[in-house]
């Protein structure tokens, strides 16, 4: 039996940056906020002393338990999906703050390309160019639109930049300077410039110094312990949804966060949102939450199964094209978006690379979005390229060059020879939509509670791997250029497909942006277009993946829909913004 609950002002799915940041814009109003968290409540001071590589890295306590919910996979549309069951294959944040309290801190900016895709794209090169089976779309927003809230988030996390070159227009500075430089840094930089390039510090929400936000929280300085990833911050060094946007919000009166609460159902009439239903995990209690206005800002795929669980929306069929929710799955996938690259063996040079942070680093953007011209190209969207120095832990690193045995004398030799003396570039790419990449309800699996897990299927398209490989022979040139006596290179073969892997965090898709109902599910500020209370908040609004790491463009959307659901209340209702003719979608 469901227990009714009494009602409140909103009440958010998901503690991370997108729900977070919401909460903290409406509590500040005075409004009254429920967070509804399935996993854990965690805080700062579970962090302290927590540098346990077998603990978190390799046992992964901050992430989902993949034996009680998960998600399948296939990668066609005639394959059969299967369980994601090895949190090896998927990293889904979970508990008090999600992936924002164990994330790197990379924060870029995405292009104004990136919003106008299609636009941009058939005025440079004209229609024929776009692959067939691609789906890009224009997202109803421009990047100069977008630009303060942009802004905002940046000052809010306290981001530690240096200027970019080739970057888009900044109405301000970032409100912090550049991480420090290292010798390694120096030498990827110096090798870039000498090829042409225009090598930066990587944007960090590592903290170069102590900074106080906004809002008044404090953020301490980095201390470059190199446990970044997979872990939170004991520290209070690294800007997560913990120490700032969920802190302002409790100071408020006006928020509780609910921990253990698995929401099962968005429970609606028809036309309009009523509440969620979450199972209490701990009990096994079933409640329901009503509430004025309902927000989505879980992660993709939860956003996407809330959606097609609680029947609001028309699902995407791909053998037709018609339907919207589940639609243009994107990310930044292992075998091909990310993580492939060229490595560099020095024989001569040892480098300190055990102190390092998860955005301690530079990168180039010359071949970002649509940066270099692809008149020649046989691919869209492109790849920025990167070296980072997150910290040689001790487990984890242990790289030798190719053709080394896998065990034995040799092996043992170059494991403690190279241990100091490789580093890795790697090329972020663009992974843009297609028509048999989507998510939708898998008719066989269900979870520990008998509901039907999310299918993922998702299929690469040839310009996917044309432009991995692009990405990887401009690594290859700068590891050469920075002296590396052996480069070994990863490859990308005409049958690479998806492998089932869900490493990053960075996906997109199910419940995308645009100008109007008949090609997107919320309009720019994640209003519902059929559902005007309902707002679906973070990356599930995202219709295509940029080359960049996705969380400062998440947070300022999320500031955007905490913005719109403010004048939404102070209205009284209604959309916050009407839906416009089309201009941009195939």
């Amino acid at each position: 039996m469901t227990e009714k609950l009494n009602k409140v002002d909103a009440v958010i799915v998901g503690s991370g940056w997108a729900g977070g940041i919401v909460a903290a814009e409406l509590t500040k109003k005075g409004h009254n906020v429920v967070i509804l968290e399935r996993g854990k409540a965690r805080g700062s001071s579970d962090f302290v002393a927590m540098k346990d590589e077998l603990r978190y890295s390799s046992r992964y306590e901050l992430m989902q338990d993949l034996s009680k919910e998960t998600l399948t996979s296939r990668n066609g549309l005639n394959k059969t999906a299967l369980p994601v069951r090895n949190n090896y294959h998927a990293r889904l944040g979970t508990d008090t703050g999600g992936a924002g309290d164990h994330w790197n801190g990379i924060a870029f900016r995405w292009l104004p390309y990136d919003f106008e895709i299609y636009s941009k794209t058939v005025e440079r090169y004209g229609a024929e160019k776009i692959p067939q089976g691609t789906t890009i779309q224009d997202w109803g927003i421009t990047y100069d639109e977008l630009e303060p809230y942009y802004d905002q988030y940046e000052k809010a996390a306290g981001i530690s930049g240096e200027e970019n070159p080739l970057g888009p227009r900044r109405s301000d500075k970032y409100p912090n300077p550049a991480m420090k430089t290292t010798p390694t840094i120096t030498l990827f930089k110096d090798a870039s410039k000498k090829l042409g390039y225009h090598p930066y510090h990587l944007p960090s929400a590592n903290m170069s110094q102590a900074y106080t936000n906004p809002d008044g929280e404090l953020i301490n300085g980095c201390m470059y312990c190199a446990f970044c990833e997979e872990y939170g911050c004991g520290f209070n060094a690294k800007s997560s949804p913990t120490v700032t946007v969920l802190a302002t919000a409790e100071k408020t009166g006006h928020l509780e966060l609910r921990n253990n609460a698995n929401v099962t159902r968005v429970a609606h009439d028809g036309t309009r949102a009523t509440g969620l239903v979450y199972t209490d995990t701990n009990t096994g209690k079933t409640y329901e939450q009503p509430a004025d206005v309902v927000v989505l800002a879980g992660f993709v795929f939860n956003n996407t199964r809330l959606l097609l669980l609680s029947d609001i929306g028309k699902p995407y069929d791909p053998k037709t094209g018609n339907g919207i929710i589940g639609k243009n799955f994107t990310g930044h996938f292992t075998n091909i978006s990310t993580y492939i690259g060229a490595r560099g063996f020095f024989k001569d040079k040892k480098f300190n690379t055990f102190m390092g942070t998860g955005a301690l680093g530079a990168t180039i953007d010359d071949f970002s979005g649509d940066n270099k011209d692809h008149s020649n190209s046989d691919y869209l969207h492109g790849f920025e390229v990167h070296y980072s120095q997150l910290g040689a832990r001790p487990i984890a690193n242990n790289h030798v060059p190719k053709g080394t045995p896998t065990w034995g004398k040799v092996f043992k030799k170059n494991s403690i020879y190279y241990y100091n003396r490789n580093l890795f570039i790697t090329p972020q790419s663009g992974f843009l939509p297609n028509k048999n990449s989507y998510m939708d309800l898998d008719p066989t699996y269900k979870d520990a509670l008998g509901n039907p897990l999310l299918r993922v299927t998702c299929e690469y398209q040839d310009q996917d791997r044309k432009r991995a490989r692009a990405g990887v022979a401009v690594c290859k040139q700068i590891m050469q250029q920075m002296g590396a006596d052996i480069v070994d290179v990863d490859d990308v073969p005409d049958d690479t497909n998806f492998n089932h892997r869900f490493f990053t965090d960075h996906f997109f898709g199910g419940a995308i942006m645009g100008e109007g109902p008949h090609n997107s599910a919320v309009n720019t500020f994640s209003q519902m277009w059929d559902m005007e209370n309902l707002f679906v908040v973070g990356g599930s609004s995202f219709p295509h993946n940029s080359n960049y790491n996705p969380t400062v463009t998440i947070g300022a959307f999320a500031y955007r829909a905490a913005e719109g659901i403010n004048k939404y209340f102070s209205q009284g209702g209604g959309l916050v913004q009407q839906a416009k003719t089309n201009k941009g979608d195939t």
